[in-house]
């Protein structure tokens, strides 16, 4: 079992206090300040040197083959069921926005701990757990107590868009495990699918993410479907018009009136885009056409500081790949001063007798 232990660096002018995993002696910085912003329950993070610490290669002596079995793991799971790629590569964003990228999300309930799992922004909608239960499984074997369930999200979910043609990168490793998990915290931070533009600028703002890198990122919606239940009132009641949402192409809302009927059971799923398996720049077209799924997704054409970004990846795929990415790797660099270890297995914090601090 290994857990974090607090170490000084007594080489900046201010100390600064890290949390060291015992196994690797890798520290993780006290990079993320916390404060309540005036306009949204939410926990501000403000990233400092998270990105020193992290870094490529972290397991290329304690387990040099981890991204090839996390590649493994996710090439079966494409073959097996493609949507699953999707689900695994919003578990990074899921998970990073919650007291940073430390796999609390995995976690299930127990007696003591309401988890991430059935907060407002998961329940019914993240799914595919087992695959990273089979890339820990399967780690576990061969390096058992050496990758982190963070790193295999942050792995996994890099691996998904490369499999499904999307932009290859090389990713920095090196965290921690959380100990615990907090539904609260997910439900005061995740975003609905009614968000509109202004509050996701404010919110990717809160986390250093500019946006060019929220209008990037949401291209994440390239791939897998969304539900009924998340596009109801875009289609019968926007803005408690009684009314569609203006901004529908006419042909695209009568498609999703038939797809989601007012009695439709809502976990029935429409694709988010026109190439639902194909990591494109087709998500930035349909949404120029006026065929956006979610609201979330339709108000980044029709809010002005956000559409110039969404025209040039319309016409740009490789400028798309190159601000996903940019994107992708700035949020997995957010992290939060907190003990951690390595977890034995993703769903369940390590047992022992003693706390620890």
């Amino acid at each position: 079992m290994h857990i974090a232990k607090r170490e000084k660096v007594k080489s900046h002018p201010t100390p600064i206090v890290f949390w060291t995993n015992s196994y690797t002696h890798t520290p993780l910085p006290n990079c993320l300040k916390i404060s309540m912003s005036p306009l949204f329950p939410l926990i501000l993070l403000q990233i400092t040197v998270a990105a020193a610490q992290l870094r490529p290669g972290h397991y290329s002596k304690t387990c040099p083959g981890a991204e090839f079995v996390v590649r493994d793991v996710m090439e079966k799971a494409l073959i097996r069921e493609p949507r699953s790629l999707a689900s695994v590569m919003r578990f990074q964003f899921h998970d990073c926005f919650v007291n940073g990228c430390d796999a609390s999300m995995l976690l299930d309930d127990t007696t003591t701990m309401l988890g991430e799992k059935l907060s407002l922004s998961n329940i019914n909608s993240l799914r595919s757990y087992e695959v990273v239960d089979e890339a820990k499984e399967a780690l576990e074997k061969v390096c058992p107590g050496v990758v982190s369930c963070a790193d295999i999200i942050i792995m996994a979910s890099r691996d998904a868009v490369a499999l499904t043609g999307g932009p290859n990168w090389e990713v920095k490793l090196g965290r921690l495990d959380s100990l615990t998990a907090s539904q609260e915290a997910s439900d005061n931070i995740m975003p609905s699918p009614r968000a509109n533009a202004s509050l996701l600028i404010d919110l990717f703002g809160k986390f250093n993410l500019s946006v060019k890198d929220l209008v990037a990122l949401s291209g994440s919606h390239s791939i897998g479907q969304g539900r009924c239940f998340s596009i109801m009132f875009r289609l019968y009641n926007q803005s408690g018009t009684g009314r569609p949402d203006p901004a529908f192409e006419p042909k695209f809302r009568e498609k999703l009136n038939k797809l989601c009927p007012l009695n439709v059971d809502q976990n029935v799923t429409g694709d988010l885009d026109a190439t639902p398996f194909v990591f494109d720049n087709q998500y930035f077209k349909d949404l120029v056409a006026g065929r956006g799924f979610l609201n979330s997704d339709q108000t980044l054409f029709t809010f002005p500081r956000t559409r110039k970004f969404v025209k040039q990846f319309s016409i740009n795929q490789s400028e798309f790949f190159e601000a996903f990415v940019e994107g992708m790797i700035k949020m997995g660099d957010l992290q939060l001063e907190q003990p951690g270890e390595i977890r034995r297995n993703c769903r369940v914090a390590n047992s022992r007798s003693v706390n620890t601090f």
